[in-house]
């Protein structure tokens, strides 16, 4: 998709930026009654995107707010029912036609719609920055490379701004909805305070939910609390996110070691099962299975809502597990938590800051030269168990001041057993 983007998207957004000028620009003052987001990749992005969303909600109302993804990205938008169904719309990436295809289809779907505002989320992509194009919204917002600093895509926004690396990345979403408050000209200044993002909204699994997930964690033979997960590998997109797989498999030891009654899944998607087998075998014990392409997506929500902890490479599951009650420890490399973390304060991250870190970033479309991902390679087997074992402890107080508040309503305490 990146070699399509460079190759294909460079003379795109050169040519559709010739047309916009011989065409003019419509004027961008009237009200907007919809508002469409464009996030293609990457659903822990768009769990940061939140703010964005709930202040488009608040300007046109749930129903009138749309979001385009990737067809592998939407299991996050169905299950936390942010928006309608059917306002998001979806793009196929089986093959490069499909792509090219489905993108078609979707600007002509916004066009009949007639969304008046769309917003890219998707930093300096050109394909992002096409579609919102062709999408025929009045008001287009997106990042503008005003120096050369970042990715050439033409001059297709109505709303061009300047992108600020010191802001959260959910600060910086939600800016993007706000520059409709201003108008276009005064770009790239841009004269407002920056957002303070609001709470995430829970997650809340069904009784069948956590029915299932259940039965699927007492399937692999392991009953325990509490329960403590591990995410191994991160995407394939950027394998140098990746802390050393023997370090997961001591990690789980020394956790089995201290808490005596306690239980370790290894998680992951579909393609990460295999990879994950060996791992498992490697911690050689009866409390620590696999349940890496067992769950759907919604499942794996419910088992962050029955866990305790969740450890993790910076990845899609940090985000999703901010969704719920776990307590996350992010370990950060080439990115960094002060733009990427869940803001949340069960969110706990680690980070060498060595010089070189982070080397992607949105002027380099996250791309980075570097083999050797020593800033993952610094965070020690120590530094994890030890934020692991303060972020269990706080929990375990936190619960069981709950679990007390409970009796004394007449209750049981769900944690009470930490």
């Amino acid at each position: 998709m990146r070699r399509v983007d460079r190759w294909i998207g460079l003379p795109a957004c050169a040519a559709l930026t010739l047309l916009r000028k011989c065409l003019g620009t419509r004027d961008a003052t009237e009200p907007r009654p919809s508002i469409v987001f464009v996030k293609l990749a990457e659903q822990g992005s768009t769990v940061l995107a939140w703010p964005a969303i709930r202040n488009a909600i608040q300007r046109v109302g749930r129903e009138r707010v749309y979001f385009v993804a990737f067809e592998e990205n939407r299991a996050l938008l169905d299950v936390v029912d942010w928006l309608p169904s059917e306002n998001i719309l979806t793009i196929p990436t089986d093959s490069l036609l499909s792509v090219a295809g489905g993108a078609i289809r979707v600007a002509r779907q916004l066009r009949r719609l007639g969304v008046d505002a769309a917003i890219d989320l998707e930093f300096f992509a050109r394909s992002s920055a096409i579609l919102v194009y062709l999408s025929g919204a009045r008001r287009r917002v997106g990042f503008h490379s005003y120096a050369g600093e970042a990715s050439y895509r033409g001059d297709l926004f109505t709303h061009r701004l300047s992108f600020n690396p010191y802001l959260h990345t959910s600060q910086t979403f939600e800016s993007l909805v706000n520059a409709l408050d201003h108008p276009p000209a005064a770009f790239p200044t841009y004269d407002a305070s920056s957002p303070q993002p609001p709470a995430l909204p829970m997650f809340q699994p069904s009784p069948e939910d956590l029915v299932e997930i259940r039965r699927i964690v007492g399937s692999t033979g392991v009953i325990g609390s509490p329960l403590l997960l591990l995410n191994a590998n991160a995407s394939d997109l950027v394998p140098l996110r990746r802390w050393p797989s023997e370090r997961y498999v001591e990690l789980a030891g020394r956790l089995l070691a201290k808490y005596p009654c306690c239980s370790i899944a290894f998680t992951g998607g579909p393609g990460e099962a295999q990879a994950i087998e060996p791992l498992v075998r490697k911690v050689g014990s009866a409390r620590c299975v696999s349940v890496a392409g067992k769950t759907s997506f919604r499942h794996l929500l419910a088992l962050y809502s029955i866990a305790d902890l969740l450890v993790t490479n910076d990845s899609g599951p940090a985000h999703f597990a901010a969704l719920t009650a776990i307590e996350v420890v992010t370990l950060f490399g080439p990115e960094t938590p002060l733009l990427f973390s869940a803001l949340t304060p069960r969110s706990h991250a680690i980070w060498a800051r060595i010089p070189c870190s982070p080397c992607l970033n949105a002027f380099n479309n996250r791309l980075s030269s570097c083999t050797n991902n020593v800033c993952m390679q610094r965070i020690t087997v120590d530094q994890v168990f030890d934020e692991a074992v303060r972020a269990l402890e706080s929990r375990k107080g936190r619960l069981v001041s709950e679990a007390e508040s409970w009796a004394r309503g007449g209750g049981a305490g769900k944690f009470g057993e930490m």
